[in-house]
């Protein structure tokens, strides 16, 4: 169901890969039609937020005209960090569906859970390792061109 979605974040991530920026890209769907689509930027604007999960919900918050993405789910080929788990969460989006784990900064369950944290007002519900080793291999590839 959700590898239509994920093939597509993977595509924005190619496109960070061509920009040399890390390749993570971000899909977020509502009723099954998409809302919007990200790719990092963050070396290109030469800022810190501007990670393809951030870009994503700014887009989508613009096309749906208010800042509450409910019935939304968000599609990214590689678990989010803090920074953007918390504004999923902020966001209020309903669903995540990750390609890839972070073992050294994700916040969606691996070394943090910022989405399902029970002290917060709002909970995402998760799935993982959709795409799993598309979206690693493109990872790993990116980092050790970059060594």
């Amino acid at each position: 169901m959700y590898s239509s979605y994920m093939e597509l974040a993977l595509q924005e991530a190619r496109t960070a890969f061509e920009k040399g920026e890390v390749p993570v890209g971000a899909v977020i769907v509502k009723d099954r039609h998409i809302l919007s689509t990200a790719h990092n930027l963050t070396e290109t604007l030469k800022d810190p937020t501007a990670h393809a999960e951030i870009l994503a919900i700014r887009k989508a918050c613009e096309r749906l005209g208010g800042w509450r993405l409910e019935d939304c789910a968000m599609v990214v080929t590689l678990e989010p960090c803090p920074m953007c788990a918390g504004a999923i969460v902020q966001a209020r989006l309903d669903g995540l569906v990750i390609g890839a784990f972070d073992f050294k900064a994700g916040a969606a369950g691996s070394v943090y859970n910022i989405v399902q944290d029970r002290r917060l007002n709002h909970r995402v519900r998760v799935v993982y390792g959709v795409m799993q080793e598309e979206c690693s291999e493109l990872l790993k590839r990116f980092f050790y061109e970059k060594r």
